[in-house]
């Protein structure tokens, strides 16, 4: 036995190194397992040449890594001029029903113009003057403001800076009183019974209690100042459209105004005073008050880039209010919608009257 020791002592030394190799090798295929035997042999057969030999061959028979593409450099976003836009989606085609068809064979198929629709509702139409003598017109309305600009502004600013407001205010009073007989006249012409009725009660009231028309009670008792003039009656008569003319110092006026006028002539009352002192200052008077009220609507006509043009349409639609603005009105509606407030004031917005018009000399003056 002591002799067999020394001739198994190599076989027992490599036995661990062939055990290990047998436990930590793992099964492997014929070719791998001949590279790894051969790089076994080469070495001391030790438990390190064992795992040396075992990552060699690891190295040796492994696949090679997939080659890393380079970074991308990361993309720019395209400027929106490069970009194309994207193609409108084609309208899907659908197929006509009968009644379309029917349709376009009567009425055709144009194309849809939203300016000549007739579906939608009419354009708000503003009255017009009725002006062919416009270019004679202009020639008149520019001696009227230099009349105005020399003559009677001046004299309305004096008055005003003169005559206390108490005072004005009742100068006013005393000549509105005054129409209010000539008004109810009209009323009546015009077939307005109830106007004619508060017309006179104006005039009555303002006359006695309002001493001569001085203070104004009858607006505190709610009768209602309306201005009616023979012109107004032509209009509701069926003169409705008739030539604008402006009148050298009248200003403003109608063909159809201007009979209104001389129709008012005889019944107005100032007229009517034989005293050619008193009746030629009254009148005066009256003219400077009535420049005096418009002086509210200087304002408006300073800047205009054509004051003819202004003073012809706001009149015109002013006085288109007064004919036929309130006539007949339906249920729910307002006659004075389109016109502002100071339009639709008589007193703030007068002209000239009837009864500024001077007398024709006679042969028994």
């Amino acid at each position: 036995m002591r002799r067999l020791i020394p001739r198994l002592a190599p076989a027992l030394l490599l036995l661990p190194a062939y055990a290990l190799a047998q436990i930590i090798v793992p099964p492997m295929p014929a070719e791998k397992r001949a590279a790894f035997e051969a790089c076994l042999a080469q070495t001391r057969g030790d438990e390190q040449a064992v795992l040396a030999c075992l990552r060699q061959v690891d190295t040796e028979t492994a696949p090679p890594p997939a080659p890393q593409s380079a970074p991308q450099p990361q993309a720019q976003p395209p400027s929106p001029a490069s970009v194309p836009a994207p193609e409108a989606p084609a309208p899907a085609t659908t197929t006509p029903t009968q009644a379309e068809q029917d349709y376009e064979s009567i009425y055709g198929n144009p194309e849809y113009n939203p300016v000549a629709d007739s579906t939608l509702p009419a354009p708000a139409q503003l009255p017009t003057a009725y002006d062919p003598w416009e270019k004679l017109n202009r020639k008149v309305h520019g001696f009227n403001n230099v009349v105005d600009r020399h003559v009677a502004k001046p004299l309305a600013h004096a008055y005003v800076a003169v005559v206390p407001r108490p005072l004005r205010l009742g100068v006013s009073n005393f000549f509105s009183n005054l129409g209010q007989p000539l008004s109810a006249i009209n009323a009546l012409l015009q077939g307005r019974p109830k106007q004619a009725a508060q017309a006179l009660g104006r005039f009555a009231l303002n006359s006695t209690l309002g001493v001569a028309g001085l203070f104004d009670p009858a607006t505190d008792a709610h009768l209602p100042h309306r201005s009616e003039d023979f012109g107004q009656t032509l209009g509701v008569w069926g003169w409705k459209r008739s030539r604008y003319v402006e009148l050298p110092l009248f200003g403003p006026r109608t063909v159809r105004d201007v009979f209104g006028m001389v129709g008012d002539a005889p019944l107005a009352p100032i007229r009517t005073i034989d005293d050619d002192t008193t009746r030629v200052f009254l009148q005066g008077l009256q003219l400077v008050d009535v420049r005096t009220q418009l002086m509210a609507v200087d304002s408006m006509r300073e800047g205009a880039t054509d004051d003819y043009a202004l003073v012809r349409d706001a009149w015109t639609q002013r006085r288109n209010y007064q004919i036929f603005g309130d006539r007949a009105p339906q249920p729910g509606d307002d006659a004075g919608d389109g016109l502002p407030d100071y339009l639709q004031d008589d007193d703030d917005n007068p002209s000239v009257p009837a009864d500024a018009m001077p007398l024709m000399p006679t042969d028994g003056n």
